[in-house]
């Protein structure tokens, strides 16, 4: 592991948890040892190989875990690979629970990456599931004022999936209809669920 590739703000990152602090810092180590760069995205340590995400390093109450940012084009023969919740595509997870579990797996977790840097050379993708089903409601929406399917069709495919799903769990209509008010002139503005 060169130092050359190791990310300052990793650092301060590491110095700062609490939780997870060791098997953090071996997952580190073994992720570096794989010649790839640290960076430091979405508050966690993410290794990117030819400034392609490549693995993510984060934790959570109950484990921690390397997150596989193509992780559904890995072979998985050891079937370790989580997915995080059936909205997520592309993302695998590997969890541990203690350092042991990584100590153990540490040959497993370099195939692991290796192989991601291989999907990534070859110039993989996963293919998203785009179709999106419309709730009713919001259909009503659009029929109803075309400026917010204009608006809403000119969202990244992310930001209209996130409205879809958010809008779709509510169980009654009167739920989902309240939810799309509430987010009308968001969606109008051309702004995603969270911005």
């Amino acid at each position: 592991m060169t130092n050359s590739r190791m990310n300052p703000k990793v650092d301060e990152f590491l110095s700062k948890t609490q939780k997870w602090k060791e098997e953090y810092e071996k997952l580190r180590n073994i992720v570096l040892d794989c010649e790839l760069n640290e960076a430091f995205k979405w508050m966690h340590p993410c290794y990117t190989f030819e400034k392609k995400n490549i693995v993510l390093i984060h934790g959570f109450k109950e484990y921690c875990a390397l997150l596989f940012h193509k992780g559904a084009l890995l072979q998985d023969p050891h079937g370790i690979l989580i997915q995080q919740t059936e909205n997520v595509q592309a993302a695998r997870q590997i969890r541990f629970t203690n350092i042991q579990e990584i100590v153990e797996m540490e040959p497993i977790l370099r195939s692991y990456i290796y192989e991601a840097i291989e999907v990534e050379k070859a110039g993989l993708e996963v293919k998203m599931n785009t179709e999106f089903i419309i709730p009713e409601e919001l259909q009503n929406k659009f029929d109803e004022i075309p400026a917010l399917k204009t608006a809403f069709e000119a969202l990244t495919p992310g930001r209209q999936r996130a409205y879809i799903l958010y809008f779709s769990k509510a169980k009654q209509s009167k739920t989902r209809e309240s939810r799309i008010e509430k987010y009308m002139q968001h969606i109008l503005n051309g702004k995603g669920l969270n911005d």
